[in-house]
């Protein structure tokens, strides 16, 4: 590709002769400028490099070279094109006019919007003037753009090289990263902050907390929390409940609400969503049908479709497959993806190839966890040659299997491993003790779940195929590095398979240990032997 090449010297002689020519930019209208705006944020691929800069020579000609909105589509529109020289240029060169903090605050805004939050912060470094709003766009614009890390990183950065003090907005931020990360360590950390701040809680962050502390698997905190503050707000209730539905405490979320009633709160349709939610999580059908029927009946709330794939949900987990279908019929709104993915789920638990089949169809942006499911029916209900086909359908259509991951914090630092992992630094000594706690539980009379390998293999492969799933990894590393009697919390991005779910059964009992295991489906507290969902999730 051809360079483009830009003079700095030019650029600044131009925005100065535009700016100074007042009467050009009093004939411009704000249609104009969004009008620009919009054909900048059209130009995604590097064929669009000359349009991109027709268009900044026209934003230079009209006289907003210097508005940051559109300083900030522009510097997106040239990385698109491949040309990340001319947008650091232009961030430079707009930086070397000491914009000001309000000005600088609308560029990084506005970065962060686009996803450029690695430009954003190098913004943060060479700008001049700097205020707390700067770090929280910094922040929570790593929040946003899921790189919960650099957001903790970014606060640290704030507290270490600024004499600016972080306020509720930033602490809110921060907690949030926690949460998605579910690590409690750096929670207890921005929990201690705001303690020794002497931060004022108000709903947001009383919220916050309870979900930061639920989260990350520490229910007992989180319950603490919520009776320790205020409840005038719903967020709050709400917080508590879906809190006590992720960990299968389902009694306990239908205590909250009815201790939410007693004071007068009145539900929304996040609190119903949670007590569906519970209500699936630990098989209470009847409940949850009550529920259902509570929301329009005596709260006038109208189902919306996450209360329906609650209900969809809290019916296939309980085996009535054809009756969830039904539902899925008779709903007034369309369905989407992740009911019609769910209804496929529970085909799979009990085996309806049939009903798994109709769901498929509907998956028009199916993705590779539901050809796999599919494929796995087929597979569990012998179905080998439907099952090859649906194989053979992923191969040709480049469909790979969505790989699990499983995370561990020890020290503050987020530890990561995947099947069969081989690139941790302590590899040799995290394989050394699971083959180790593989043999031990094995002496105690654990059977590996081999049919989960539904492949024409021997026994033994299929066992070497289980032992190396990732939550076993962290598992590992997790007792290697903690002192005994100590909880270890996992974290995984998908369903835990049912071998783990077994396997960390028996090592809790094995080490006398409490085991936290949040996938992305509920959490699991392992302990002597027993799984806080009893074995229902």
């Amino acid at each position: 590709m051809q360079r483009i090449s830009i003079s700095i010297s030019g650029i600044r002689r131009f925005c100065v002769t535009s700016l100074s020519s007042s009467s050009a930019s009093n004939h411009v209208t704000l249609t104009d400028h969004r009008v620009l705006k919009q054909l900048l944020e059209s130009c995604k691929a590097p064929s669009n490099s000359k349009c991109v800069l027709q268009a900044h020579a026209q934003i230079f000609k009209l006289g907003y070279g210097t508005y940051p909105s559109l300083l900030a589509s522009m510097v997106t529109a040239y990385r698109r094109c491949n040309h990340s020289h001319i947008a650091r240029r232009l961030l430079l060169w707009f930086l070397s006019l000491s914009p000001g903090v309000s000005n600088t605050n609308l560029i990084i805004e506005n970065l962060m919007k686009t996803g450029e939050y690695g430009l954003a912060k190098k913004v943060l470094r060479k700008a001049s003037d700097l205020n707390v709003i700067t770090w929280n766009l910094l922040i929570g614009g790593y929040v946003r753009n899921v790189q919960y890390e650099e957001a903790l990183k970014t606060l640290k950065d704030m507290l270490s090289f600024s004499d600016i003090k972080p306020n509720k907005f930033s602490f809110a931020s921060a907690l949030s990263a926690c949460a998605r990360l579910g690590d409690l360590h750096h929670a207890n950390w921005v929990h201690s902050l705001m303690i020794d701040d002497k931060i004022e809680l108000n709903a947001i962050l009383c919220t916050a907390l309870v979900d930061v502390y639920a989260k990350c698997g520490d229910i007992e905190t989180s319950r603490e929390v919520f009776y320790s503050v205020e409840r005038n707000d719903v967020s709050i209730w709400n917080a508590m409940i879906t809190g006590f539905a992720t960990h299968g405490l389902a009694t306990e979320a239908i205590r909250v609400f009815s201790e939410m009633e007693a004071e007068h709160v009145s539900p929304d349709s996040i609190t119903f969503l949670g007590l569906l939610t519970a209500c699936s999580h630990c098989g209470l059908l009847e409940e949850g049908k009550e529920y259902f029927d509570l929301m329009t009946r005596r709260f006038s709330i109208q189902p919306k479709l996450e209360h329906y794939g609650a209900m969809v949900d809290l019916l296939g987990r309980a085996g009535k497959v054809k009756e969830a279908y039904e539902l899925i019929e008779s709903m007034p709104i369309e369905s989407d993806l992740v009911i019609w993915r769910s209804l496929l789920s529970s085909s799979r638990t009990y085996k309806n190839p049939e009903l798994a089949e109709t769901a498929i169809q509907y998956l028009t942006r199916a993705k590779s966890g539901d050809y796999v499911l599919l494929s796995n029916i087929y597979s569990s209900t012998k179905k080998w040659e439907s099952a090859q086909k649906v194989r053979e359908l992923m191969k040709k259509e480049g469909i790979r299997k969505a790989k699990g991951k499983s995370w561990v914090e020890f020290g503050g630092v987020i530890h990561r491993f995947k099947a069969g992992d081989t690139c941790h630094v302590e590899t040799k000594a995290i394989y050394k003790l699971l083959e180790e706690l593989i043999q031990r539980t094995k002496s105690q009379g654990f059977v590996p779940d081999t049919d989960l390998v539904l492949m024409d293999v021997s026994e033994e492969e299929k066992e070497e195929n289980l032992n190396y799933h990732s939550e076993k990894l962290a598992l590992a590393y997790g007792i290697l590095k903690s002192s005994p009697g100590s909880e270890v919390r996992i974290q995984k991005n998908i369903r835990m398979c049912s071998d783990c779910h077994n396997w960390i059964k028996s090592v809790s009992k094995l080490l006398n240990r409490v085991i936290i295991m949040r996938d992305r489906i509920r959490f699991h507290r392992f302990e002597d032997g027993l799984c806080s969902c009893r074995d229902y999730w």
